[in-house]
């Protein structure tokens, strides 16, 4: 890992100086930069996006320096309200790189997304300074180690609990929903033992058979569940969303000037170790998606954006789903992938839809009525919205 200052060549890229706000690269006021410290795991995860490409392990070693970032950071993103997230490949194995950021740019806000196993060897003041820390488990025990190893399971609630009382900020389960024998018991446990639980709908066929219906089934238990109190928010980021966008249709369309809610299109930037930049992590062996470089400290906006192809603004859930996400649209639609379009992309956009039907059964305007104040403040401004995607 290579963090020292080097020389500064600029591309021929248009500057962001003085830009508007309308000609800004970045939505809004706020930017998240997703900083890759490594791509290299300590897992082999079965369905891991990563290994599409061959993009997983193939790249080690940072290219640029933490000076190179700092005049990116002024150029491109100055002005703006920034929070990193350490993701991978694991982050944590590259804990030096994570440390020069986190001292170098000290006002930052700061996520990590990691698998957990090594959570438990950073220091004190680097878990101090974290908002927020996505673990990524799949359920319970069984499910987890199904899909990551024997033992992860038992090793990441370990760490979890061994560093819990020194983390500055929330503890999130991030669960990768992909088997659809995954209980409501498994999820229910998570949202009680953990500050939050997000799920992303798997991107990969997993969805024939009864599989649907099977996930609609502890769905339909989750839902229920959250609207069971008004006093207490049951944690569960993708309803939480949901319920926001219809209870406060605007919220979105402020947030994001109007454009899609995946992240992917406005704010996020995905930064390589080898320096380059894309807009979603999912799909940097696409080498059309760079959308800047740090060395060449230059940043251009998403190439990911709504396409006339994708037929969002006809659907149901669009007024507060909002063109979820890009990376499924842009393959299934854009790219015409017929297998990808039918087999994954169709079947989230349909569970999508269920939850919202499943959400307007229980009458969300006359609930959040009800809701305790505390509960409304955090339905409608949860910190968590800005580290995820508030739907699958």
């Amino acid at each position: 890992m290579n963090m020292t200052a080097r020389t500064i060549s600029l591309s021929p890229a248009t500057t962001q100086l003085h830009m508007t706000d309308a000609e800004h690269p970045i939505v809004g006021g706020r930017v998240e930069l997703q900083l890759l410290t490594t791509l290299k795991c300590n897992l082999k995860c079965s369905y891991c996006s990563m290994s599409v490409g061959e993009v997983l392990g193939s790249q080690t070693e940072l290219k640029y320096g933490i000076e190179q970032l700092a005049a990116f950071i002024e150029r491109n993103l100055g002005g703006k309200e920034i929070y990193v997230t350490f993701y991978g490949g694991e982050p944590t194995l590259n804990r030096e790189m994570m440390e020069t950021v986190m001292r170098r740019f000290p006002s930052f806000r700061y996520q990590l997304q990691t698998n957990g196993t090594l959570l438990d060897n950073l220091p004190d003041w680097m878990l101090h300074k974290l908002s927020n820390v996505l673990v990524s488990v799949d359920g319970g025990e069984q499910t987890t180690d199904g899909y990551r190893g024997r033992g992860v399971w038992r090793q990441v609630h370990k760490n979890v609990n061994h560093v819990r009382d020194r983390l500055g900020g929330s503890v999130t389960a991030r669960v990768t929903w992909g088997s659809s024998d995954t209980s409501f018991g498994e999820l229910d446990d998570l949202a009680e033992s953990f500050d939050y639980l997000y799920w992303q709908f798997v991107a990969d066929e997993q969805y024939f058979g009864d599989s649907l219906d099977k996930r609609k089934a502890v769905l339909i238990q989750l839902i229920d569940k959250f609207f069971l109190r008004t006093d207490k928010l049951y944690p569960l980021i993708p309803i939480m969303g949901i319920v926001r966008n219809k209870v406060l249709p605007n919220r979105a369309k402020e947030l994001y000037a109007g454009q899609t809610q995946c992240r992917v299109s406005t704010h996020i930037i995905n930064v390589m170790p080898d320096g380059k930049i894309f807009p979603c992590p999912d799909m940097t062996y696409v080498p059309s998606m760079q959308m800047g470089e740090i060395q060449g400290n230059w940043l251009n906006k998403s190439p990911l954006q709504l396409h006339p192809d994708m037929p969002c603004a006809a659907c149901e859930a669009y007024s507060w789903c909002r063109g979820n996400c890009m990376k499924n649209l842009y393959l299934g639609y854009v790219k015409k992938d017929e297998r990808y379009r039918i087999n994954v992309v169709e079947p989230i956009c349909e569970l999508v839809r269920f939850m919202g039907r499943e959400i307007d059964r229980h009458d969300p305007h006359a609930w959040f009525a009800e809701a305790a104040l505390p509960v409304r403040k955090e339905l409608i401004d949860a910190e968590i919205y800005e580290y995820v995607e508030i739907m699958p």
